[in-house]
């Protein structure tokens, strides 16, 4: 999946496939490290009593073709000592149009040992909240871009063709 880099969501930096493969049912499951570079707030920062803006996200998902349902899994990796954020997002066809897809969220978010945590919890769940719609604004972005690539492979191969009907004519 190329969902990251984009326009959407510029703090993921990097992205490394750890595995990828297919079950015997067809479904593609990854495993992904994301890099991510967040400008926290100066408060936060000093709450946090760290600098540190780069932090390592592990990433697990699963795209069913047959069921037509995408479910990520992702996990902090850096800062646990502080904070830890277990998210999960499944995109699912809407029962009445399947023309629309329909996105449920959970993330559960702990804030360790630091005063304020309800103040750090409340703000990394808004923060969390509002970017599931960036998420989906970027999927869109990530199939309108697939589709383009497509339509211009397609427009490739057509022209292709006829070149390679004239050269085996000519021989």
């Amino acid at each position: 999946m190329r969902k990251y880099p984009n326009p959407m969501n510029p703090c993921v930096v990097g992205v490394d496939v750890l595995d990828r493969s297919l079950d015997n049912q067809g479904r593609l499951h990854s495993h992904r490290l994301l890099s991510t570079e967040w400008g926290l707030p100066s408060i936060v920062k000093a709450i946090l009593g760290t600098s540190r803006t780069l932090t390592y996200i592990e990433e697990h998902s699963v795209v069913d073709p047959v069921e037509k349902k995408m479910e990520l899994c992702s996990t902090n990796i850096t800062l646990t000592n502080l904070v830890s954020v277990d998210e999960r997002l499944v995109y699912t066809p809407h029962p009445e149009n399947p023309e629309k897809t329909v996105l449920t969220q959970e993330a559960i978010i702990t804030v360790k040992g630091i005063s304020l945590s309800s103040y750090l919890e409340s703000l990394m769940a808004n923060t969390i909240s509002s970017n599931a719609r960036k998420g989906r604004d970027a999927l869109e972005w990530v199939i309108s871009k697939l589709n383009t690539e497509l339509e211009e492979l397609k427009s490739t191969r057509e022209g292709i063709k006829p070149a390679m009907a004239a050269a085996s004519t000519e021989k």
